[in-house]
Protein backbone atom coordinates (compact mmCIF):
# COMPACT_ATOMS: atom_id res chain seq x y z
CA UNK A 1 0.00 0.00 0.00
CA UNK A 2 1.36 3.35 -0.75
CA UNK A 3 2.89 5.52 1.88
CA UNK A 4 0.89 8.07 0.92
CA UNK A 5 -2.95 6.32 1.19
CA UNK A 6 -1.58 4.85 4.42
CA UNK A 7 -0.64 8.13 5.74
CA UNK A 8 -4.08 9.56 4.94
CA UNK A 9 -6.13 6.69 6.36
CA UNK A 10 -4.31 7.23 9.51
CA UNK A 11 -5.09 10.69 9.62
CA UNK A 12 -8.58 9.64 9.17
CA UNK A 13 -8.84 7.04 11.91
CA UNK A 14 -7.43 9.13 14.59
CA UNK A 15 -10.31 11.44 13.32
CA UNK A 16 -13.04 9.69 13.50
CA UNK A 17 -12.24 6.99 15.62
CA UNK A 18 -13.37 9.25 18.66
CA UNK A 19 -17.03 9.62 16.98
CA UNK A 20 -18.19 5.79 16.41
CA UNK A 21 -19.81 4.15 18.72
CA UNK A 22 -18.55 2.61 22.17
CA UNK A 23 -15.74 5.58 21.69
CA UNK A 24 -16.80 5.87 25.67
CA UNK A 25 -15.61 1.96 26.21
CA UNK A 26 -11.77 1.73 26.80
CA UNK A 27 -11.97 -1.74 25.46
CA UNK A 28 -13.36 -0.83 22.21
CA UNK A 29 -10.66 1.69 21.73
CA UNK A 30 -8.12 -0.66 22.23
CA UNK A 31 -9.56 -2.99 19.97
CA UNK A 32 -9.96 -0.52 16.78
CA UNK A 33 -6.15 0.54 17.53
CA UNK A 34 -5.30 -3.34 17.29
CA UNK A 35 -7.08 -3.90 13.69
CA UNK A 36 -6.14 -0.44 12.86
CA UNK A 37 -1.89 -1.70 13.74
CA UNK A 38 -2.69 -4.74 12.06
CA UNK A 39 -4.15 -3.39 9.13
CA UNK A 40 -0.96 -0.57 8.96
CA UNK A 41 1.32 -3.90 8.79
CA UNK A 42 -0.82 -5.94 6.31
CA UNK A 43 -2.32 -3.60 4.28
CA UNK A 44 -5.01 -4.76 1.78
CA UNK A 45 -4.36 -7.99 0.20
CA UNK A 46 -2.67 -8.40 -2.74
CA UNK A 47 -2.22 -11.31 -4.99
CA UNK A 48 0.80 -12.54 -3.67
CA UNK A 49 -1.29 -13.66 -0.62
CA UNK A 50 -2.38 -17.18 -1.52
CA UNK A 51 -5.86 -16.97 -0.85
CA UNK A 52 -6.12 -13.59 -3.17
CA UNK A 53 -4.25 -14.99 -5.98
CA UNK A 54 -6.85 -14.23 -8.75
CA UNK A 55 -7.73 -10.85 -7.30
CA UNK A 56 -6.24 -7.83 -7.00
CA UNK A 57 -7.77 -4.99 -4.34
CA UNK A 58 -5.05 -2.11 -6.11
CA UNK A 59 -8.69 -0.28 -7.07
CA UNK A 60 -8.81 1.16 -3.57
CA UNK A 61 -5.23 1.80 -3.49
CA UNK A 62 -6.08 4.53 -5.77
CA UNK A 63 -9.43 5.48 -4.32
CA UNK A 64 -9.75 8.59 -2.30
CA UNK A 65 -11.55 6.82 0.78
CA UNK A 66 -13.85 8.44 3.15
CA UNK A 67 -16.05 7.59 5.89
CA UNK A 68 -19.40 8.65 6.93
CA UNK A 69 -19.53 10.48 10.24
CA UNK A 70 -22.35 11.01 12.51
CA UNK A 71 -22.71 14.68 11.77
CA UNK A 72 -22.93 13.82 7.43
CA UNK A 73 -25.52 11.05 7.95
CA UNK A 74 -28.64 11.42 6.32
CA UNK A 75 -31.25 9.06 4.68
CA UNK A 76 -31.86 9.11 0.85
CA UNK A 77 -34.57 9.35 -1.08
CA UNK A 78 -33.44 6.52 -3.31
CA UNK A 79 -32.93 4.34 -0.07
CA UNK A 80 -36.65 4.96 0.31
CA UNK A 81 -37.12 3.05 -2.88
CA UNK A 82 -34.93 0.31 -2.80
CA UNK A 83 -36.53 -0.90 0.61
CA UNK A 84 -39.78 -0.71 -1.27
CA UNK A 85 -38.19 -2.64 -3.80
CA UNK A 86 -36.81 -5.55 -1.88
CA UNK A 87 -38.34 -6.06 1.37
CA UNK A 88 -40.05 -8.53 1.89
CA UNK A 89 -42.84 -9.42 4.43
CA UNK A 90 -43.37 -12.07 7.46
CA UNK A 91 -39.60 -11.11 8.67
CA UNK A 92 -37.81 -8.73 11.36
CA UNK A 93 -36.24 -6.17 9.16
CA UNK A 94 -33.14 -4.11 9.68
CA UNK A 95 -31.94 -1.25 7.52
CA UNK A 96 -28.83 0.47 6.99
CA UNK A 97 -27.84 3.10 4.64
CA UNK A 98 -24.41 4.07 4.27
CA UNK A 99 -23.73 1.55 7.04
CA UNK A 100 -25.87 3.18 9.42
CA UNK A 101 -28.77 1.99 11.01
CA UNK A 102 -31.95 3.66 9.78
CA UNK A 103 -34.73 3.14 12.23
CA UNK A 104 -37.42 4.66 9.82
CA UNK A 105 -38.24 1.69 8.07
CA UNK A 106 -36.29 -0.42 10.45
CA UNK A 107 -39.11 -3.19 11.28
CA UNK A 108 -38.46 -5.79 13.49
CA UNK A 109 -41.48 -6.23 15.72
CA UNK A 110 -42.40 -8.71 18.97
CA UNK A 111 -39.81 -10.49 19.57
CA UNK A 112 -39.50 -13.99 22.10
CA UNK A 113 -38.42 -13.27 25.20
CA UNK A 114 -34.38 -13.22 25.90
CA UNK A 115 -33.61 -11.88 21.87
CA UNK A 116 -32.04 -9.53 20.96
CA UNK A 117 -31.95 -7.53 17.08
CA UNK A 118 -30.76 -4.15 16.79
CA UNK A 119 -27.67 -2.09 15.43
CA UNK A 120 -24.30 -2.44 16.89
CA UNK A 121 -24.58 0.94 18.46
CA UNK A 122 -27.04 0.10 20.09
CA UNK A 123 -25.78 -3.04 21.67
CA UNK A 124 -22.82 -1.11 22.47
CA UNK A 125 -25.16 1.10 24.99
CA UNK A 126 -27.76 -1.24 26.06
CA UNK A 127 -25.00 -4.62 26.48
CA UNK A 128 -21.87 -3.46 26.74
CA UNK A 129 -20.52 -6.00 28.48
CA UNK A 130 -21.85 -8.63 26.56
CA UNK A 131 -20.75 -7.66 23.47
CA UNK A 132 -16.96 -7.21 24.66
CA UNK A 133 -17.56 -11.17 26.16
CA UNK A 134 -18.37 -11.37 21.75
CA UNK A 135 -15.46 -9.64 20.58
CA UNK A 136 -12.71 -10.88 23.42
CA UNK A 137 -9.35 -12.88 21.82
CA UNK A 138 -11.14 -12.06 18.62
CA UNK A 139 -8.63 -12.12 15.45
CA UNK A 140 -8.78 -10.76 11.96
CA UNK A 141 -7.92 -13.19 9.08
CA UNK A 142 -6.41 -10.23 6.72
CA UNK A 143 -5.96 -6.42 6.30
CA UNK A 144 -9.56 -6.08 5.05
CA UNK A 145 -11.59 -7.74 7.94
CA UNK A 146 -8.67 -5.68 10.40
CA UNK A 147 -9.68 -2.37 7.88
CA UNK A 148 -13.69 -3.30 8.81
CA UNK A 149 -12.51 -3.71 12.28
CA UNK A 150 -10.82 -0.14 12.72
CA UNK A 151 -13.63 1.54 10.53
CA UNK A 152 -16.60 0.49 11.45
CA UNK A 153 -19.17 2.90 12.44
CA UNK A 154 -22.29 -0.01 12.75
CA UNK A 155 -23.70 -3.24 11.92
CA UNK A 156 -26.16 -5.77 13.42
CA UNK A 157 -26.13 -7.99 16.69
CA UNK A 158 -28.63 -10.94 16.97
CA UNK A 159 -28.52 -12.74 20.13
CA UNK A 160 -31.17 -16.16 20.30
CA UNK A 161 -30.81 -17.55 23.95
CA UNK A 162 -30.43 -21.52 24.27
CA UNK A 163 -33.99 -23.45 23.35
CA UNK A 164 -35.64 -20.41 21.49
CA UNK A 165 -36.78 -20.59 18.02
CA UNK A 166 -36.90 -17.71 16.03
CA UNK A 167 -39.92 -18.14 13.44
CA UNK A 168 -39.51 -15.52 10.88
CA UNK A 169 -36.21 -14.67 9.78
CA UNK A 170 -33.90 -11.50 10.09
CA UNK A 171 -33.86 -9.36 7.04
CA UNK A 172 -31.19 -6.86 7.23
CA UNK A 173 -31.06 -4.86 4.08
CA UNK A 174 -27.47 -2.73 3.80
CA UNK A 175 -27.71 -0.24 1.24
CA UNK A 176 -25.04 1.93 -0.73
CA UNK A 177 -26.29 5.37 -1.60
CA UNK A 178 -23.55 5.43 -4.60
CA UNK A 179 -21.04 8.29 -2.65
CA UNK A 180 -18.01 8.30 -4.98
CA UNK A 181 -15.68 6.33 -3.05
CA UNK A 182 -17.03 5.87 0.30
CA UNK A 183 -15.77 3.14 2.48
CA UNK A 184 -18.82 1.73 4.40
CA UNK A 185 -17.47 -1.13 7.11
CA UNK A 186 -20.83 -2.92 8.28
CA UNK A 187 -19.81 -5.19 11.51
CA UNK A 188 -22.42 -7.94 12.60
CA UNK A 189 -22.37 -10.47 15.21
CA UNK A 190 -24.54 -13.50 15.40
CA UNK A 191 -24.99 -15.50 18.59
CA UNK A 192 -27.29 -18.86 18.51
CA UNK A 193 -27.53 -20.69 21.79
CA UNK A 194 -27.82 -24.27 22.49
CA UNK A 195 -30.78 -26.18 20.76
CA UNK A 196 -31.62 -22.12 19.07
CA UNK A 197 -33.02 -22.06 15.60
CA UNK A 198 -32.81 -18.74 13.59
CA UNK A 199 -32.08 -17.20 10.17
CA UNK A 200 -30.78 -14.37 8.65
CA UNK A 201 -30.87 -12.93 5.16
CA UNK A 202 -28.02 -10.05 3.93
CA UNK A 203 -28.86 -7.98 1.13
CA UNK A 204 -26.40 -5.43 -0.47
CA UNK A 205 -27.94 -3.41 -2.53
CA UNK A 206 -27.61 -0.35 -4.83
CA UNK A 207 -27.87 1.03 -8.23
CA UNK A 208 -25.80 4.28 -8.68
CA UNK A 209 -23.08 5.02 -10.72
CA UNK A 210 -20.55 6.04 -8.31
CA UNK A 211 -18.04 3.66 -6.96
CA UNK A 212 -17.92 3.14 -3.29
CA UNK A 213 -16.74 0.49 -1.19
CA UNK A 214 -19.12 -2.06 1.24
CA UNK A 215 -16.24 -4.12 3.32
CA UNK A 216 -18.39 -6.30 5.44
CA UNK A 217 -17.66 -8.81 8.26
CA UNK A 218 -20.41 -11.10 9.96
CA UNK A 219 -19.40 -13.54 12.80
CA UNK A 220 -21.38 -16.24 13.69
CA UNK A 221 -21.55 -19.07 16.91
CA UNK A 222 -23.30 -21.34 16.29
CA UNK A 223 -23.50 -23.38 20.01
CA UNK A 224 -24.10 -26.85 20.91
CA UNK A 225 -27.23 -28.15 18.76
CA UNK A 226 -27.90 -24.80 17.41
CA UNK A 227 -29.31 -24.34 13.64
CA UNK A 228 -28.14 -20.97 11.93
CA UNK A 229 -28.99 -20.57 8.48
CA UNK A 230 -27.41 -17.51 6.82
CA UNK A 231 -28.01 -16.10 3.45
CA UNK A 232 -26.01 -13.54 1.66
CA UNK A 233 -26.81 -11.66 -1.60
CA UNK A 234 -24.65 -9.25 -2.99
CA UNK A 235 -25.96 -6.74 -5.36
CA UNK A 236 -24.29 -3.77 -5.54
CA UNK A 237 -24.24 -0.80 -7.98
CA UNK A 238 -22.24 -1.95 -10.88
CA UNK A 239 -19.67 0.28 -10.42
CA UNK A 240 -18.85 -0.72 -6.64
CA UNK A 241 -16.48 -2.77 -4.89
CA UNK A 242 -17.15 -5.13 -2.37
CA UNK A 243 -15.81 -7.31 0.39
CA UNK A 244 -17.17 -9.83 2.29
CA UNK A 245 -16.19 -11.77 5.47
CA UNK A 246 -18.37 -14.30 7.22
CA UNK A 247 -16.49 -16.20 10.20
CA UNK A 248 -18.65 -18.98 11.60
CA UNK A 249 -18.12 -21.33 14.65
CA UNK A 250 -19.60 -24.02 15.49
CA UNK A 251 -20.33 -25.83 18.98
CA UNK A 252 -21.05 -29.91 19.16
CA UNK A 253 -23.40 -31.39 16.69
CA UNK A 254 -24.65 -27.74 15.56
CA UNK A 255 -26.27 -26.95 11.85
CA UNK A 256 -24.49 -24.14 9.70
CA UNK A 257 -26.03 -23.28 6.43
CA UNK A 258 -24.39 -21.05 4.04
CA UNK A 259 -25.91 -19.33 1.08
CA UNK A 260 -24.07 -17.12 -0.61
CA UNK A 261 -25.29 -15.25 -4.01
CA UNK A 262 -23.10 -12.78 -5.89
CA UNK A 263 -24.53 -10.42 -8.85
CA UNK A 264 -23.61 -7.00 -8.59
CA UNK A 265 -20.33 -4.74 -8.00
CA UNK A 266 -17.81 -4.28 -10.85
CA UNK A 267 -15.50 -6.86 -8.17
CA UNK A 268 -16.63 -8.50 -5.48
CA UNK A 269 -14.97 -11.19 -3.21
CA UNK A 270 -16.79 -13.18 -0.32
CA UNK A 271 -14.67 -14.99 1.62
CA UNK A 272 -16.63 -17.89 4.18
CA UNK A 273 -14.56 -19.61 6.52
CA UNK A 274 -16.57 -22.27 8.89
CA UNK A 275 -14.62 -23.61 12.41
CA UNK A 276 -15.84 -27.18 13.04
CA UNK A 277 -14.97 -26.83 16.57
CA UNK A 278 -16.34 -29.85 18.15
CA UNK A 279 -17.76 -33.23 17.27
CA UNK A 280 -20.76 -33.74 15.25
CA UNK A 281 -20.80 -30.67 13.63
CA UNK A 282 -23.15 -30.69 9.91
CA UNK A 283 -21.83 -27.46 7.61
CA UNK A 284 -23.78 -26.61 4.19
CA UNK A 285 -21.96 -23.76 1.70
CA UNK A 286 -23.69 -23.23 -1.08
CA UNK A 287 -23.09 -20.70 -4.02
CA UNK A 288 -24.15 -19.36 -6.64
CA UNK A 289 -22.40 -16.49 -9.48
CA UNK A 290 -23.95 -14.60 -12.10
CA UNK A 291 -21.52 -12.20 -14.16
CA UNK A 292 -21.54 -10.43 -17.40
CA UNK A 293 -19.63 -7.38 -18.63
CA UNK A 294 -16.44 -7.17 -17.21
CA UNK A 295 -17.34 -8.27 -13.66
CA UNK A 296 -14.97 -10.05 -11.49
CA UNK A 297 -16.44 -12.43 -8.83
CA UNK A 298 -14.59 -14.07 -6.50
CA UNK A 299 -15.10 -16.64 -4.02
CA UNK A 300 -13.29 -18.50 -1.03
CA UNK A 301 -14.61 -20.81 1.34
CA UNK A 302 -12.00 -22.21 3.85
CA UNK A 303 -13.95 -25.30 5.81
CA UNK A 304 -12.09 -26.57 8.68
CA UNK A 305 -12.68 -30.24 10.15
CA UNK A 306 -10.88 -30.12 13.24
CA UNK A 307 -12.87 -32.54 14.94
CA UNK A 308 -14.14 -36.40 14.17
CA UNK A 309 -18.01 -37.19 12.69
CA UNK A 310 -18.32 -34.01 11.51
CA UNK A 311 -19.86 -33.22 7.54
CA UNK A 312 -19.31 -30.79 5.33
CA UNK A 313 -21.01 -30.28 1.81
CA UNK A 314 -20.38 -27.92 -0.78
CA UNK A 315 -21.91 -26.63 -3.62
CA UNK A 316 -21.07 -23.71 -6.17
CA UNK A 317 -21.88 -23.10 -9.27
CA UNK A 318 -21.46 -19.91 -11.69
CA UNK A 319 -22.83 -18.27 -15.01
CA UNK A 320 -20.80 -15.84 -16.84
CA UNK A 321 -20.89 -14.09 -20.00
CA UNK A 322 -19.44 -11.38 -21.82
CA UNK A 323 -15.66 -10.66 -20.39
CA UNK A 324 -17.11 -11.18 -16.73
CA UNK A 325 -14.24 -13.41 -14.28
CA UNK A 326 -15.30 -15.74 -12.05
CA UNK A 327 -13.12 -17.41 -9.19
CA UNK A 328 -13.91 -19.85 -6.58
CA UNK A 329 -11.07 -21.51 -4.55
CA UNK A 330 -12.45 -23.79 -2.07
CA UNK A 331 -10.51 -25.21 0.69
CA UNK A 332 -11.23 -28.15 3.26
CA UNK A 333 -8.61 -29.13 6.04
CA UNK A 334 -9.29 -32.13 7.20
CA UNK A 335 -6.96 -32.18 11.16
CA UNK A 336 -5.26 -35.47 12.06
CA UNK A 337 -8.03 -35.99 15.39
CA UNK A 338 -10.72 -35.50 12.82
CA UNK A 339 -11.71 -38.86 12.11
CA UNK A 340 -14.99 -39.89 10.26
CA UNK A 341 -14.93 -37.06 8.01
CA UNK A 342 -17.76 -36.91 5.70
CA UNK A 343 -16.89 -34.17 3.31
CA UNK A 344 -18.31 -33.32 -0.89
CA UNK A 345 -17.25 -30.17 -2.56
CA UNK A 346 -18.11 -29.13 -6.33
CA UNK A 347 -17.92 -26.12 -8.44
CA UNK A 348 -19.54 -26.19 -11.85
CA UNK A 349 -19.58 -23.33 -14.34
CA UNK A 350 -20.94 -21.81 -17.37
CA UNK A 351 -19.33 -20.13 -19.43
CA UNK A 352 -21.46 -17.86 -22.20
CA UNK A 353 -18.98 -16.37 -24.15
CA UNK A 354 -15.63 -17.41 -25.54
CA UNK A 355 -14.23 -14.14 -23.62
CA UNK A 356 -15.53 -15.29 -19.89
CA UNK A 357 -13.26 -16.59 -17.57
CA UNK A 358 -13.02 -18.59 -14.73
CA UNK A 359 -9.96 -19.53 -12.04
CA UNK A 360 -11.45 -22.83 -10.04
CA UNK A 361 -9.51 -24.13 -7.60
CA UNK A 362 -10.65 -26.85 -5.04
CA UNK A 363 -8.38 -27.88 -2.23
CA UNK A 364 -8.60 -31.07 -0.14
CA UNK A 365 -5.42 -31.10 2.50
CA UNK A 366 -6.10 -34.07 4.60
CA UNK A 367 -4.06 -35.60 7.62
CA UNK A 368 -6.36 -37.97 9.21
CA UNK A 369 -6.88 -41.35 7.61
CA UNK A 370 -10.17 -42.92 8.22
CA UNK A 371 -11.91 -39.94 6.28
CA UNK A 372 -14.62 -40.17 2.97
CA UNK A 373 -13.82 -36.75 1.05
CA UNK A 374 -14.30 -35.80 -2.52
CA UNK A 375 -14.33 -32.72 -4.34
CA UNK A 376 -14.81 -32.42 -8.67
CA UNK A 377 -15.11 -29.11 -10.90
CA UNK A 378 -16.61 -28.60 -14.23
CA UNK A 379 -16.37 -25.61 -16.89
CA UNK A 380 -18.52 -25.72 -19.69
CA UNK A 381 -20.59 -23.94 -22.31
CA UNK A 382 -24.12 -24.41 -22.93
CA UNK A 383 -25.64 -28.06 -23.95
CA UNK A 384 -25.81 -27.90 -27.76
CA UNK A 385 -27.62 -31.23 -27.74
CA UNK A 386 -30.39 -30.06 -25.09
CA UNK A 387 -30.15 -26.45 -27.13
CA UNK A 388 -31.11 -28.20 -30.60
CA UNK A 389 -34.02 -29.80 -28.74
CA UNK A 390 -35.49 -26.95 -27.86
CA UNK A 391 -34.97 -24.84 -30.71
CA UNK A 392 -36.92 -28.18 -32.95
CA UNK A 393 -39.94 -27.62 -30.56
CA UNK A 394 -39.80 -23.92 -32.16
CA UNK A 395 -38.47 -22.11 -29.06
CA UNK A 396 -36.03 -19.13 -30.53
CA UNK A 397 -32.63 -19.77 -29.41
CA UNK A 398 -32.48 -16.80 -27.65
CA UNK A 399 -35.03 -18.30 -25.20
CA UNK A 400 -33.70 -21.41 -25.24
CA UNK A 401 -30.26 -20.14 -24.13
CA UNK A 402 -31.97 -18.57 -20.93
CA UNK A 403 -34.04 -21.60 -19.75
CA UNK A 404 -30.84 -23.43 -20.12
CA UNK A 405 -29.02 -20.92 -18.08
CA UNK A 406 -32.10 -20.56 -15.82
CA UNK A 407 -32.29 -24.76 -15.09
CA UNK A 408 -28.53 -24.71 -14.30
CA UNK A 409 -28.60 -22.18 -11.77
CA UNK A 410 -31.97 -23.30 -10.31
CA UNK A 411 -30.08 -25.97 -8.41
CA UNK A 412 -28.91 -23.72 -6.16
CA UNK A 413 -31.63 -21.82 -5.32
CA UNK A 414 -34.38 -24.48 -5.10
CA UNK A 415 -32.18 -24.88 -1.58
CA UNK A 416 -33.50 -21.74 0.01
CA UNK A 417 -35.80 -22.49 2.51
CA UNK A 418 -37.48 -18.77 2.71
CA UNK A 419 -39.57 -18.66 0.13
CA UNK A 420 -40.08 -14.61 -0.17
CA UNK A 421 -36.15 -14.74 -0.87
CA UNK A 422 -36.25 -17.50 -3.36
CA UNK A 423 -38.50 -15.97 -5.71
CA UNK A 424 -36.67 -13.09 -5.46
CA UNK A 425 -33.55 -14.79 -6.58
CA UNK A 426 -35.39 -16.42 -9.26
CA UNK A 427 -37.18 -13.33 -10.56
CA UNK A 428 -33.20 -11.65 -10.35
CA UNK A 429 -31.69 -14.37 -12.34
CA UNK A 430 -34.36 -14.51 -15.12
CA UNK A 431 -34.22 -10.46 -15.26
CA UNK A 432 -30.22 -11.18 -15.87
CA UNK A 433 -30.91 -14.01 -18.18
CA UNK A 434 -33.57 -11.51 -20.46
CA UNK A 435 -30.80 -8.64 -20.71
CA UNK A 436 -28.15 -11.34 -21.96
CA UNK A 437 -26.67 -10.24 -25.22
CA UNK A 438 -28.94 -12.29 -28.39
CA UNK A 439 -25.34 -13.51 -29.69
CA UNK A 440 -23.98 -14.56 -26.47
CA UNK A 441 -22.65 -18.09 -27.88
CA UNK A 442 -20.97 -16.34 -30.35
CA UNK A 443 -19.31 -13.68 -28.25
Amino acid sequence: MKNESLDSLTEMFRALAPTLPGAGLQWMNERRLRAFEQFRVQGFPTRADEAWKYTSLDVLNRKQLHFVSAADYRTRDEAERLVRTHAFEDSHRLVFVDGVWAPEWSVVGALPSGVFIGSLATALEQIPERIRTLFAGEQWPDGVAAFNAAFARDGYVMIVPPGVTLDKPLHVMFIGSGESDLAVQPLNRIVAGSHAHCAVVEQYVGDHDDGYYTNAVTRIDADDHADVQHYRVQQEAPNAVHTGTVIAQQGGASRFSSYAFSFGAALARSTIIAQLAAPGTSTTLDGLYVGGGKQHLDHYTMIDHAHPQCASRETYRGILDGSAHGVFNGRIVVRQDAQKTDADQANHNLLLSRSAEIDTKPQLEIFADDVRCTHGTTVGQLDETQLFYLRARGIDERTARALLTFAFARDVIDRVAIEPLKARLEATLLARMADAPADAGDA
